[in-house]
């Protein structure tokens, strides 16, 4: 019973580093990509994922939406995320600051 015990150990011990390798992994694929922005793009991805429209932060930033539509979508095909949510949880895996205004 004691060396199954210790086999059983040995094995979560096992299956907790990958699962830590793997997240490793995730997270510098993530910030490759983030560092792959523009630095226009980071301050945009940074006030979108705060849930801000691109009407304010046009605004904000004194560009006008379509500029801020094209950035926006830059930033999506850059960081490979489908979707608003799939963009807010690479940046939440990050910890990437975002703008609360």
């Amino acid at each position: 019973m004691r060396d199954q015990e210790l086999l059983d150990t040995v094995q979560a011990g096992i299956e907790r580093d990958r699962a830590r390798r793997q997240q490793a992994r995730v997270v510098a694929e993530f910030q490759e990509r983030f560092m792959s922005l523009a630095s226009r793009e980071r301050e945009v991805l940074r006030i979108v994922v705060a849930g801000r429209q691109n009407k304010e932060i046009a605004h904000e930033l004194n560009l006008s939406e379509m500029t801020v539509k094209v950035h926006r979508s830059q930033v999506m095909r850059q960081m490979r995320a489908r979707s608003l949510v799939d963009l807010v949880r690479m940046t939440d895996t990050l910890g990437v600051s975002t703008r609360k205004s």
